[in-house]
């Protein structure tokens, strides 16, 4: 009879919690949402962000505030999210650097898949591979064979170790099976010079900011990172279609909450941001910046997410990475 009751009790609870919930997201949002982005002002994650944050103003009817609280390799503002009440008021950006700092940092004040609920991936960046015109080579396959004939003798930039331009380098250099030497600079802007002057051979980069120089002969683009050819680029190949089937790397940016958020909060929200991705302005604006909408449903941001934790963990694993 005790037991039967405590069951009673328990089921009486739930039903009052569910209900509290359905209340709640039937009323979201009764004031304005925090939208904490862990990174500085004025880069791509922050312009995205300031982009969806208005367009969500104008869907939901209360303002969407962007709050910039950089710091620690985005773990300040991470911490601020993880640990704000889970009501829908308080929301996080994250980019590729979310999958990466468990494997490249040696403590977490969070736990980067339990302590929030996934929304959205948003926008995914593919990257172009491209070479120094001084570089004996006009195809990936030709770029190969050179690599593998002088190995540890081209030299490739990146924005610092653990860098998204590191990680991919590493990624592909695995699966081509060759030896390349890592120069990492403070920030993609030095190391991308240098490649402009010849100092060093090859770079991983945003197709914007290869185009220009490889529609001047500046550059030699070689391959895209993303699965599918680019519209930006129709005539360079994929990886993945280039011998590596699979092979897949791209700057992302996602939205989370706090853990145990309402499930009908967290559908609103995605409802929001995946019809906000469909307005020309906002396709125009990722498309500027070298991105491509994405809209993931919260359930595959979630398999996206994992995926992407393996992934850079057996490629940090497998080159015994560690940030500066």
């Amino acid at each position: 009879m005790f037991s039967k009751q405590i069951d009673l009790y328990a089921l009486t609870i739930g039903i009052a919690f569910c209900g509290y919930a359905v209340s709640q997201a039937a009323d979201y949002p009764s004031k304005p949402v925090r939208l904490v982005v862990p990174l500085s002002p004025a880069g791509p994650a922050d312009t995205v962000s300031r982009l969806i944050a208005r367009k969500l103003t104008d869907s939901l009817g209360q303002s969407v505030v962007v709050d910039n609280r950089a710091g620690g390799s985005t773990i300040i503002g991470t911490e601020i999210v993880a640990r704000a009440p889970a009501d829908g008021y308080t929301l996080l950006t994250v980019t590729t650097t979310h999958a990466v700092n468990p494997s490249v940092l040696k403590k977490l004040p969070y736990d980067p898949v339990r302590d929030f609920s996934p929304v959205t991936l948003i926008e995914a960046a593919p990257f172009m591979l491209v070479v120094h015109p001084s570089v004996a080579a006009n195809t990936l396959g030709e770029f190969i064979a050179l690599a593998r004939n002088k190995p540890g003798r081209i030299n490739y930039a990146s924005a610092g170790n653990g860098s998204s331009q590191h990680l991919t380098t590493e990624l592909f250099r695995a699966a081509a099976t060759i030896d390349l030497v890592h120069v990492p600079y403070k920030g993609a802007g030095p190391g991308f010079i240098d490649l402009v002057a010849g100092h060093v051979q090859t770079t991983f980069t945003s197709t914007v900011s290869a185009m220009q120089y490889v529609n001047s002969k500046q550059l030699r683009g070689l391959a895209v990172t993303s699965l599918k050819r680019l519209a930006i680029a129709p005539a360079l190949p994929t990886i993945a279609e280039s011998g590596f089937p699979g092979f897949e790397s791209s700057s992302w940016v996602g939205m989370l909450a706090p853990a145990a958020t309402p499930q009908p909060v967290i559908d609103r929200l995605y409802r929001e941001v995946a019809a906000a991705l469909k307005a020309n302005d906002v396709v125009e604006t990722l498309s500027s910046i070298g991105a491509e909408p994405r809209g993931l449903s919260p359930a595959e941001f979630a398999a996206y997410f994992q995926s992407e934790m393996r992934k850079w963990a057996e490629v940090i694993r497998r080159g015994g990475i560690h940030l500066d």
